[in-house]
């Protein structure tokens, strides 16, 4: 299982982003998936999750009305649509999800995609 993660950049604060998590060797649609995020000295933070089973969705107060998760499934990928970004979300933004291996929960974890929000 693979997850790569792409679409980070430099952008000023309000700008939007779209972040991509492409998998291989798994099936995401079979999967709930999570993206976090990690900034320089703090703890790694829960951003939003997708629901394998019914798509449901959920965001922290901190991002809720302005980040949005969605799956590709002919892509096998999942979308986190980041609008009016802030200085204090610049972190590495990256993609988690738990998969079923002969009945046990293996957790992976994408590399990271950075993103820098600063005027």
């Amino acid at each position: 299982v693979q997850l790569v993660e792409s679409g980070g950049g430099l952008v000023q604060p309000g700008a939007t982003l779209r972040l991509s998590c492409a998998a291989s060797g798994v099936s995401l649609d079979f999967y709930s998936v999570a993206w976090f995020r990690q900034a320089p000295g703090k703890q790694r933070e829960g951003v939003t999750c997708i629901s394998s089973s019914d798509g449901s969705t959920f965001y922290p107060d901190s991002v809720k009305g302005r980040f949005e998760i969605s799956r590709d499934k002919a892509r096998n990928t999942v979308y986190l649509q980041m609008n009016s970004l802030k200085p204090e979300e610049t972190a590495v933004y990256l993609c988690y999800v738990v998969v079923m291996d002969d009945g046990e929960p293996r957790e992976y974890w994408g590399q990271g995609t950075q993103v820098t929000v600063s005027s």
